[in-house]
């Protein structure tokens, strides 16, 4: 179904379906309250590791990014959920592929900050 919304006003009901979004996955998703918290202890982090400001904002968007795959994972899960609780083998393959999905954002994560954490200790 078409939105009714148009211009500005669509960018306005798509702005608070989104903060909708963002509040009831901090609400039903342990795992985005850890890496939300993560990324707020490790933002700051950001600028004193990286030298300039583009490597800042890389170090900031590697965290968006595992942020990005969370909300994703859980978008796959609760679609999955809705449709049955009953086991099934394409749900659990579903839910295990953006399981994997999150710890290849994380693994990414991990190694873009080690990396300048690396170069900034050998100077």
């Amino acid at each position: 179904m078409k939105s009714p919304h148009t211009g500005l006003n669509r960018v306005l009901h798509a702005a608070g379906y989104s903060w909708k979004g963002f509040k009831l996955t901090w609400k039903h998703e342990a795992a985005f309250k850890q890496e939300v918290i993560l990324f707020a202890l490790m933002t700051p982090l950001a600028f004193w590791i990286g030298d300039t400001a583009s490597e800042t904002v890389i170090l900031i968007a590697v965290l968006l990014i595992v942020l990005v795959v969370e909300l994703l994972n859980s978008a796959v899960e609760s679609v999955v959920d809705r449709i049955g609780e009953d086991y099934h083998k394409l749900s659990g393959r579903a839910k295990d592929q953006g399981s994997a999905a999150v710890f290849l954002s994380f693994f990414i994560a991990i190694l873009v900050w080690g990396g300048f954490i690396i170069s900034k200790l050998m100077g």
